[in-house]
């Protein structure tokens, strides 16, 4: 940094004025220089409280004169004016103590040092912008034996020189005098690291201003009780292999037994915490957290050492123990005075973002909903709601709090962009463009709104424009593999397949995920087996590939080809099952939930009982089914499984769910054999307290509901209508396992499409050779569906669609079904041989 640009502030000029007295204090022969006797009584004056030996003298002196030798005058006169302000800048003294130090006289914060400005400003402007900190600080006494000595100043008085931000806030204010000296010495230690460090590394961010965070939302936490700062910063990158960083650390240990050794426990206390707050500010966050660990051992009833290490946890990636913390912050806050309840707020809202990050959102959304309740100002807690509300599927909802966060922050880019998501996702595709264009008219640079907002013109099949915003987002982040995905897709849709194809390469470069390589090989096969026009006729220009026809034109060969509509609503089932992963979930720990569950027993609105718990704490329960999940997959299943399911067990919209009814729900999608399935489901039915006591049997009413709501969650076209008859069943009758089977298998009014379901998942990985689908000419993966007349093949989607080759135009169509490939070859074998036996009967 050029020291004539920073004289022309009033700020550096009163420092730079301090340097120059303090210079010319010491510079007694008048030569310009600090020569090794002057520069002896210099270190000796600042420290008064210290005795040095000759052999430590000499050793701070040679340290500085190696250091900053381009400041080393000719002809001995040792260390010149602008060598000395390098020292301070680089973090080796404190100018404002040393300069209390030698009592010299008061600095006008208007003055200015013309010698520095006029005479030496060339040579500090040619000289290396990273000095290095001097090995020994010239001032302290506390933490090697050449520190400075000298009385610690007093609050007020350290205040008012230049005290960070923080320390001088109503909410962390120092109580101590022992705790700004801490603060003084432990500003010098990071000075000297981040020196050091910038020395080897060249460089070193630890503001996070390199990282462009406003390209994206918001992460949302707050660093402080106050809510002063809105945004989380990921941590800085310091190198903690170094030497340096573990000189740092044992320096640092130091402070912490100075600060054990207070005189009361709150003075220790304040010390911690106060070293703890101003770590994380250089956003060391390890460190900061173990002095907030200390804190919380000496005030464990406190919020603020609890709340402060929960958002070095979360800094840290560590989001468990964060939330853990901020549980216990909760607690405190909770059971503690009238200023406590003052930050309730922002704890919710800390804790719902630790919980987000778990991927438990409809837990987040409590959290924000009280904050919001506590704080109807808080714009942020609102906007949080909106976002997770929409994560979980709730749009109208997500809808409403978003506008709210809006009304009380018009300019709240973030809140814009999301709303443009929550009214995009119920249809209101004009609004939703304009909110995402109030975001980037905001932030020019907002990628989720531009990202967004392709996505919103590729669904309305305005490619061209979808492809300009995927662009845009590359622009800003070119390692953005979605943007790249969505944008060969979307040139794709504009008929550039050469173009599309590169994208999709710079995509798998980015990704290396097996979904683009399919594609890419998928665009190759397109590509090179172009379907060709039927006999006879040519190929129209637009005609379309395929032909949708209706279900009763569709015939099977046998029974045990599938139906067309039984296939369809398998395959969403399927869809679904794949979505929430209860694939992978045994059913047989539903039962063990069920015998280690204690759910107390409640009353619905028409006082049946029922064992039901908030939405909230059927997440937890989830989470621990689905705990091999990371946290962004489980939020996704815990959304479809809030659209599907629970919409319709709370179709009041109480938030609450009757816990037995949602186990006998998913369990005929667990893994595990069909049989140990529907038992499941069963015992589900009996743990409800309306079946207890009742020998192993439940009420036909109950069963009768049962499979109506599921009915009405996976085979939703009939299930409504199922639905307005289901308060009118009161049979009191007992139906046994053997009775509810038969119920349950029942093709028609029953769930016997289970058995589809189950030969869709038995079929995952089947493949039919290079047989490909007629209609999407993707390999045919599961069942393959061959028409007998013209031997044209359709996989699982497109059987069930209905599509078929427009070249082929039929009154009706006969299909056979194949599992694998063998049952094909042994078809094909036994028509061979009905066709031989044909023709030796001819002959």
């Amino acid at each position: 940094m050029a020291l004539s640009a920073s004289a022309a502030s009033a700020g550096r000029g009163a420092r730079a004025e301090k340097v120059r007295r303090i210079f010319d204090r010491f510079d007694t022969n008048g030569d310009g220089g600090l020569d090794r006797d002057e520069m002896a009584k210099l270190v000796v004056a600042v420290n008064p409280r210290v005795k040095f030996s000759d052999d430590q003298i000499s050793a701070i002196l040679d340290e500085v004169f190696r250091t900053y030798a381009e400041f080393i005058l000719p002809a001995g006169r040792g260390l010149s004016l602008t060598g000395l302000l390098r020292t301070y800048d680089d973090g080796a003294g404190d100018v404002d103590r040393d300069f209390l130090a030698l009592s010299l006289p008061a600095v006008d914060s208007d003055a200015s040092s013309p010698e520095i400005a006029a005479g030496d400003a060339a040579a500090a402007s040619s000289s290396p912008s990273t000095g290095a900190a001097v090995a020994a600080s010239l001032l302290d006494d506390h933490l090697k034996p050449l520190g400075i000595g000298g009385t610690p100043p007093s609050a007020s008085s350290r205040a008012a020189a230049a005290a960070p931000a923080w320390a001088t806030s109503p909410n962390h204010g120092i109580a101590f005098d022992s705790s700004w000296s801490l603060l003084d010495d432990l500003e010098i230690l990071v000075k000297r690291l981040r020196s050091k460090q910038l020395r080897k590394a060249g460089s070193i961010d630890t503001s996070g201003g390199g990282s462009n965070l406003d390209s994206f939302s918001e992460a949302g936490w707050s660093r402080e009780i106050s809510g002063s700062a809105d945004s989380g910063l990921p941590p800085a990158q310091w190198d903690e292999t170094s030497r340096d960083y573990l000189t740092f650390v044992k320096e640092l240990a130091v402070l912490r037994t100075r600060a054990d050794a207070s005189r009361s426990r709150e003075e220790a206390f304040d010390n911690h915490m106060v070293i703890g707050r101003a770590l994380s500010e250089h956003r060391l966050f390890r460190d900061a957290l173990a002095s907030f660990r200390r804190g919380c051992e000496l005030q464990p009833t406190d919020v603020r050492p609890h709340f402060r290490a929960g958002n070095c946890l979360y800094a840290l990636g560590r989001h468990a123990e964060a939330k853990e913390e901020f549980l216990l912050a909760l607690e405190a806050a909770e059971a503690g005075n009238s200023q406590s309840a003052d930050i309730l707020p922002q704890i919710h809202v800390n804790l719902g973002i630790a919980m987000e990050a778990e991927g438990m959102v409809l837990g987040a959304c409590e959290h924000y909903r009280e904050a919001a309740i506590l704080c109807p100002s808080h714009a942020r807690a609102l906007k949080l709601l909106g976002s997770a509300l929409f994560g979980v599927g709730e749009y109208r909802a997500a809808e409403k709090a978003l506008e709210e966060a809006i009304f009380l922050k018009p300019d709240y880019a973030d809140a814009h962009c999301d709303l443009g998501s929550a009214l995009h996702a119920v249809g209101d595709d004009d609004c939703a463009v304009q909110e995402f264009q109030k975001a980037i008219d905001l932030k020019p640079g907002h990628v989720d709104a531009l990202y967004n907002l392709g996505g919103l013109n590729m669904d309305a099949g305005r490619f061209v424009r979808a492809a300009e915003m995927y662009t845009r987002v590359l622009s800003i982040r070119p390692n953005h593999w979605r943007a790249q995905l969505n944008k060969a897709v979307a040139l794709l849709g504009q008929g550039e397949s050469e173009e599309a194809k590169k994208a999709l390469k710079e995509a798998f470069k980015m990704t290396q995920r097996v979904e683009v390589y399919d594609a890419i090989s998928h665009l190759k096969t397109l590509q090179k087996k172009k379907p060709k026009p039927a006999k006879g006729k040519h190929d129209a220009q637009g005609e379309e590939a395929f032909v949708i026809v209706e279900p009763s034109k569709f015939k099977r060969v046998g029974r045990n080809t599938t139906l067309r509509q039984d296939l369809a609503n398998a395959l969403d089932i399927r869809a679904f099952e794949r979505t929430t992963k209860l694939g992978h979930c045994d059913a047989e720990l539903l039962r063990k939930e069920m015998n280690e569950t204690d759910v107390p027993v409640s009353y619905s609105g028409t006082g049946i009982p029922e064992k039901s718990i908030r939405k909230a704490a059927l997440e937890v329960i989830l989470r621990r089914l689905l705990s091999f999940l990371k946290p962004d997959t489980f939020q996704g299943a815990v959304k479809a499984m809030n659209e599907r399911i629970l919409s319709v067990l709370d179709a009041s919209g109480s938030g609450r769910v009757d816990l037995g009814m949602f186990f006998a729900i998913i369990a005929p999608i667990c893994s595990g054999p069909v049989d140990r399935r529907k038992r499941v489901v069963f015992d589900a039915l009996l743990w409800r307290p309306a079946s207890e006591g009742s020998r192993g049997q439940v009420r036909r009413s109950d069963a009768l509901s049962y499979i109506k709501l599921l009915r009405a969650v996976y085979i939703p076209i009939h299930g409504a209508s199922d639905m307005l008859e289901m308060h009118g069943e009161s049979d009191p009758t007992m139906v046994s396992y053997t009775e509810f089977l038969e119920m349950f298998n029942d093709p028609d009014w029953g769930f016997g499409i289970l058995s589809t379901l189950v030969k869709l998942e038995e079929s995952d990985h089947v493949r039919h050779g290079s047989h490909t689908c007629s209609i999407c000419r993707y390999p045919i993966i599961g069942s393959r569906f061959k028409e007998t007349k013209h031997s044209f093949s359709l996989c699982n989607r497109c059987y069930s669609e209905g599509k078929v080759p427009s070249a082929f135009k039929l009154d009706e169509y006969t299909f056979i079904e194949y599992n694998n490939e063998s049952e094909a070859l042994i078809d094909k074998c036994t028509c061979f041989n009905l066709h031989s036996k044909t023709l030796e009967a001819d002959a």
